[in-house]
């Protein structure tokens, strides 16, 4: 059967096209202001990639905070079922799962059969989220996709205790202003947050495996402040961003319950 899984996220939309467990396209485009557009984009963009026509596509599942944006899907689910169905097949061995997107992050505990035991969920502080990253790196005039592997050079540890984007922001330039290098903020930068991460990951209880998905899964810097945070090793499925979609992708195929 060929299922379509689409993740409206804050950020962007996510779309993933599989038959029978393995995917056959993804697609991804910036959610902007019209989210229906967005939907329609990303779609045509994993159809495409997928290699087949709309009508092909038996079952079509929605998930992310835009789900109800989806007018044609069969059905919805939450992110946080979204998340357990998709890492449940990936890595059946995980039991706990972290995901950290633009505006938010989750962690999720899974029993041996993928079901959900228990979550928290840090919406309400781009602390905690891709958005915190975002504002730090422009503070500190360095490339986004740069901040992450600047970090990695860095051996010293700063102390950063914002607890918001707008507060971290004043912190990194009186950090600047104590002529603290940016490697070193860069790395104070991905600590903080992770810090945050794990707090809320412990709130529900940390059990190996741990699995780490969503976009900021992509940041080197982030990966090692959160495992060194842990310590443990977090694993990290290929296209990070697109478990979610995934997931529900294969509840509507019936694959993962």
């Amino acid at each position: 059967m060929i299922t379509t899984g689409i993740d409206v996220g804050s950020k962007n939309v996510k779309v993933v096209i599989q038959e029978d467990g393995k995917v056959l396209g993804k697609g991804s485009v910036l959610a902007g202001l019209d989210t229906g557009a967005a939907i329609s984009e990303a779609l045509d963009a994993a159809l495409k990639d997928a290699g087949i026509a709309r009508d092909k596509v038996e079952k079509l599942y929605a998930t992310g905070a835009g789900r109800q944006e989806v007018k044609d899907a069969d059905d919805s689910r939450t992110e946080v079922g979204a998340d357990a169905a998709g890492i449940a097949y990936l890595f059946p061995e995980a039991r706990t799962l972290i995901d950290v997107g633009a505006e938010e992050g989750r962690a999720i505990r899974v029993d041996d059969r993928g079901k959900v035991v228990d979550f928290a969920m840090n919406e309400r502080c781009a602390a905690g989220a891709g958005a915190f990253t975002e504002a730090m790196a422009r503070a500190l005039e360095v490339p986004l996709e740069e901040l992450g592997r600047l970090s990695l050079t860095s051996t010293k540890a700063v102390a950063m205790n914002a607890q918001c984007a707008v507060f971290g922001e004043s912190e990194v330039v009186s950090l600047i202003h104590q002529k603290t290098e940016k490697k070193d903020i860069a790395r104070a930068v991905h600590d903080a947050m992770a810090t945050r991460i794990t707090s809320m990951a412990r709130r529900v209880g940390v059990e190996p495996q741990v699995a780490l998905i969503g976009g900021v899964a992509k940041n080197p810097g982030f990966v090692d402040s959160l495992q060194r945070d842990l310590e443990m090793k977090v694993f990290i499925p290929d296209d990070p961003e697109f478990v979610s979609a995934l997931g529900v992708a294969l509840l509507a195929a019936g694959i993962v319950e």
